[in-house]
């Protein structure tokens, strides 16, 4: 069993947050684990993506090749259409539906979001409106692993809760707590 995830975004959303639970949950559960990552401008708000590969197996490279995503994971919409080509047949696209408008050329948004309802393995929520009304504003990055966490057949619910207290342990219980608010509003959210 694997799973390819091209995980998206901008600088400061959280993408690497995410990448760092899933890759502990990951050695938790005694998985193969690759994964790489580029985030050049991600302090000015510039591009942040990240490869995780996950696999019961051996793994030969930690770049997912073009077709071969099993998901894309995007805090952004727009960085979520940036990335289709590395989206299997199967595959699904789960992501924010509120933009981040960081340049001044940035799409319109009616049209963004007429491209991703036509893809036929989407779930879009707009997470940031999730983590202001359970009130856990700055996880907004761990609805949306709560929503992907219904197709992430490769480790359940528990393991991605064990590695959220485990990666977020260390910022105190009320950080902890929040993380765990903010993935539960994901996951149910999704049915």
């Amino acid at each position: 069993m694997k799973t390819d995830i091209k995980l998206a975004g901008v600088g400061g959303q959280g993408i690497l947050s995410i990448a760092t639970v899933i890759g502990e949950a990951a050695t938790a559960a005694g998985l193969s684990l690759k994964q790489a990552e580029v985030h050049g401008m991600s302090q000015r708000g510039g591009d942040v993506q990240s490869d995780l590969r996950l696999s019961t197996g051996p793994i030969s490279s930690d770049l997912i090749p073009l077709g071969g995503a099993d998901m894309i994971l995007s805090m952004e919409p727009m960085e979520a259409l940036r990335y289709l080509p590395y989206l299997g047949p199967e595959g699904i696209v789960v992501t924010s539906s509120k933009p981040f408008v960081n340049i001044p050329d940035y799409p319109d948004e009616a049209a963004l979001m007429e491209e991703l309802d036509a893809l036929p393995g989407l779930m879009r929520m707009d997470i940031n409106e999730v983590a202001l009304r359970i009130q856990a504003p700055r996880s907004a990055n761990m609805v949306l692993l709560g929503m992907a966490a219904r197709n992430l057949t490769i480790l359940s619910p528990e393991e991605l809760r064990k590695a959220i207290r485990s990666v977020f342990g260390r910022k105190g219980e009320k950080v902890v707590e929040d993380n765990l608010k903010a993935f539960d509003a994901g996951y149910e959210s999704i049915q």
